[in-house]
C-alpha cells in the first residue's frame, strides 16, 4: 500500500482514509491545514491511485495493512483516524480491532446497513465498469462526490486505473458492511458525520453507528451531500483541527 507522510515525524499521528473511486489526493486541503502540527499519514488504498497495482481484496485485509502502517509510522503513539465513505467503514473496523493503535476517529458518511439485492447491484456495476475509463462518465460521477475543478484530472486518472476486480471487491465490501461486534467497546472519542442531503440509508447508518457507541457524537451537516470534505473543505478542515485540539 502506497503511503505518503507529511509533517513532523515526532508529532501526533493523523491517518486519513479516502473513499472508493478516489485516492489520497482528496485530502490535499486537509493535509495543508494540519501538516505543520501533525504527522499526517495518507495511504492510497489497495486498487486506488498509486496502489492501483495492488488489488482490493477485502476490508479485513486492508485493515490489517493499515494496522501495520500505524505500528511502523506512528511509533507507539495512538493515532487519530479520519475516514470518508469506504474509508469511514475501514476507520470503524480499524478502531474496533485495534483500539491500542487508535485514539479517536472521525467517521464521515459510512454506510452501516447492508444494501438489499447486493448481487444484482454488483452485476450491473460489473457490466458498466468499462464506462469508468470514459472522461464524460467520470465527470458525471465526480459531481456526486463534489470533486472540485482543480482535482478533476486526479479523479479521472484514478477512476480509469481501478480494475473491474477491485471495483467489485471494494463496492461489494461496502454494500455488505455491518458494524463490528467490538465497535460498542471502542474507548476513544468518536465523531460521526453525515450530510443532511445524503440518502436516507446514509443518514440511518450514521444514527446506527452513533447509537451503537456510547459517548460518540453525531453531527448532521446542513446542506451537504455525500462528499463533505470536498464540498465544504474549509469548514471540514477547521472541524477536524478543533477535534484534534
Amino acid at each position: 500500500m502506497s503511503l505518503a507522510s507529511h509533517g513532523p515525524h515526532d508529532a501526533p499521528p493523523v491517518l486519513l482514509l479516502h473513499g472508493g473511486g478516489v485516492a489520497g489526493w482528496m485530502w490535499d486541503s486537509l493535509k495543508e491545514h494540519l501538516q505543520a502540527d501533525y504527522a499526517v499519514l495518507i495511504p492510497d488504498l489497495p486498487g486506488h491511485g498509486r496502489s492501483a497495482d495492488e488489488p482490493y481484496v477485502s476490508h479485513a485485509a486492508t485493515v490489517d495493512e493499515l494496522a501495520r502502517v500505524l505500528v511502523d509510522a506512528a511509533r507507539g503513539r495512538r493515532a487519530t483516524v479520519v475516514g470518508f465513505s469506504l474509508g469511514a467503514q475501514l476507520t470503524i473496523q480499524l478502531a474496533a480491532a485495534h483500539p491500542d493503535l487508535v485514539a479517536q476517529v472521525i467517521v464521515v458518511s459510512a454506510q452501516a446497513e447492508p444494501l438489499p439485492l447486493t448481487a444484482l447491484t454488483l452485476a450491473m456495476l460489473g457490466a458498466s465498469a468499462p464506462l469508468a475509463r470514459k472522461r464524460w462518465f467520470a465527470k458525471l460521477q465526480a459531481r456526486e462526490l463534489f470533486i472540485p475543478a482543480h482535482l478533476m484530472e486526479n479523479y479521472i486518472s484514478t477512476s480509469a486505473g481501478i480494475t473491474r476486480a477491485t471495483l467489485l471487491a471494494a463496492v461489494g465490501a461496502n454494500l455488505r458492511f455491518t458494524l463490528p461486534e467490538a465497535w460498542p467497546a471502542f474507548p476513544g472519542r468518536a465523531l460521526i458525520m453525515v450530510g443532511q442531503r445524503e440518502r436516507r440509508l446514509m443518514r440511518d447508518s450514521a444514527h446506527a453507528i452513533h447509537g451503537a457507541l456510547p459517548g460518540s457524537e453525531l453531527e448532521i451537516v446542513d446542506g451537504c451531500g455525500h462528499g463533505i470534505p470536498l464540498q465544504r473543505p474549509a469548514w471540514f478542515n477547521d472541524r477536524v483541527a478543533e477535534l484534534l485540539r
